[in-house]
């Protein structure tokens, strides 16, 4: 039979569960990435068993197809918050951020390294592609569409921290470079970072480049390319506005020139591809237009997932995980059990939260492509001889049980909380409970 035309057949059934699964599963305990990778293993373990989607096998392939999925996610989640982008309004955010992610790096680093036995740049690197809470993945605990009111400090704290800490990120898997070269535990590749001489020449470029500059570059391009693109698209006269077309793909077009003119000067490309979102979104906050582009961007990104997880599954089928040892497998559950879940904790203390709705952000930091794409990354870019097999290994473990763990959870949770939202928002309004009257002769505690 004609490959393409099999390449064809496979391609519209792929499309027909993209649009019919989300509705399938809407009541049901499981969540599309769960199916997804299901069918990715039964696919590659019974229907082509002889080809191997290892990771391992198409580095190259595994770096961009992940870089592409997180960049239209990060897109979709600055399109959908409509809270303007501020130091008080965003407080979760910010220590999600700056106290929660470093918390979670340096735990990874430390199990890894101490009970792991892996070397210390290898540690840092499993620590930076575990930390950030993937945006991709967590779609479904985070806000609404834009414009339809699903914003509660929950959501909002979830998707913010989704859209950011993607980033944030980047510095470390650099740092994680820069000390597997200078130690010598990876050798250099083709393409490689600088830095990596003397101690403190390394040191100095990384707090230089990888840190300032970069992030810098990557805050500042973004803004600039979304306030631009949003003055022509709401502030041209009437007849030259790109908001008159209606075309969702205009999504696409400044997920694209962010990521690649950020990139061109070495800055962030994912910090810039939120960054132009929020500053999109800021040239005219209450346009219906906004719910045009996060749809188009939702529907390609939710293509691209099934896309990777079907990949991921069968890459499972093919002994992703076979080096996985107990030793691996106990720090993933650790990690997804206590340390993050601990560092939400200690880090929101006087924020004025319920100890539910803490509990909830600590435990749906969902890990997911984002790591899939970092590790890609780093080793495409030095060789990590033997430590590859196990990275991939222990982060493939930690990404499929978060996959089931928070996929089968994240209905039945977030419906609590819901309601639990809900009934709060009745007493505000109608006021605590009135007591009944005492019986004749008995003083009340109250008036006693």
């Amino acid at each position: 039979m004609d490959s393409y035309i099999l390449v064809l057949v496979s391609a519209g059934l792929l499309i027909l569960l993209v649009a019919w699964l989300p509705m399938l599963l809407r009541e049901m305990p499981l969540s599309l990435p769960i199916v997804c990778v299901a069918i990715g293993w039964l696919v590659f373990t019974y229907v082509l068993p002889a080809d191997s989607p290892h990771p391992l096998r198409y580095p190259e392939l595994t770096e961009r197809m992940t870089e592409m999925l997180v960049i239209v996610a990060l897109m979709g989640c600055g399109l959908k918050l409509d809270r303007p982008f501020a130091w008080k309004s965003w407080r979760a955010t910010w220590r999600l951020l700056g106290i929660v992610m470093p918390l979670c790096i340096a735990g990874v680093v430390l199990l890894g390294w101490g009970f792991m036995g892996l070397s210390l740049g290898a540690a840092i690197l499993l620590g930076a592609a575990l930390a950030p809470t993937d945006p991709v993945l967590a779609s479904d605990v985070q806000v609404g569409p834009p414009l339809s009111g699903e914003e509660d400090e929950v959501r909002f704290s979830l998707t913010s921290e989704a859209g950011l800490n993607d980033g944030l990120a980047f510095p470390f898997t650099n740092l994680a470079l820069a000390v597997a070269l200078h130690t010598g535990v990876a050798m250099p590749a083709d393409r490689t970072i600088e830095g990596t001489g003397d101690t403190w020449g390394w040191i100095w470029h990384w707090i230089a480049l990888d840190v300032a500059w970069k992030l810098a570059a990557g805050l500042a391009v973004g803004w600039l390319v979304g306030r631009a693109l949003g003055y022509l698209t709401f502030r041209l006269p009437n007849r030259a506005k790109l908001s008159r077309t209606g075309d969702g793909f205009l999504a696409l077009a400044m997920t694209f020139i962010s990521y690649g003119v950020t990139e061109l000067v070495h800055g962030y490309g994912f910090l810039a591809v939120f960054m132009t979102a929020l500053a999109f979104r800021e040239a005219e906050r209450g346009h219906s237009y906004h719910e045009r582009l996060h749809d188009f961007a939702e529907q390609i990104e939710r293509l691209f997932m099934m896309v990777v997880l079907l990949l991921f599954g069968g890459a499972i089928a093919h002994g992703l995980m076979a080096p996985l040892t107990w030793e691996a497998a106990a720090v993933g559950l650790v990690f997804l059990f206590f340390v993050r879940p601990a560092a939400t904790l200690l880090a929101f203390r006087g924020l004025g939260w319920h100890r539910a709705e803490t509990l909830v952000v600590g435990f749906f930091g969902i890990r997911g492509v984002g790591s899939i794409y970092y590790l890609a990354y780093a080793l495409n870019e030095a060789n990590w001889a033997a430590e590859a097999t196990t990275l991939w290994a222990v982060a493939s473990f930690i990404m499929l049980t978060s996959i089931i763990l928070h996929g089968t959870t994240v209905t039945p949770i977030m419906r609590l909380l819901d309601q639990r939202n809900r009934d709060r928002d009745e007493r505000r309004v109608t006021g605590p409970p009135a007591q009944a009257p005492s019986p004749p002769g008995v003083r009340s505690i109250s008036g006693s």
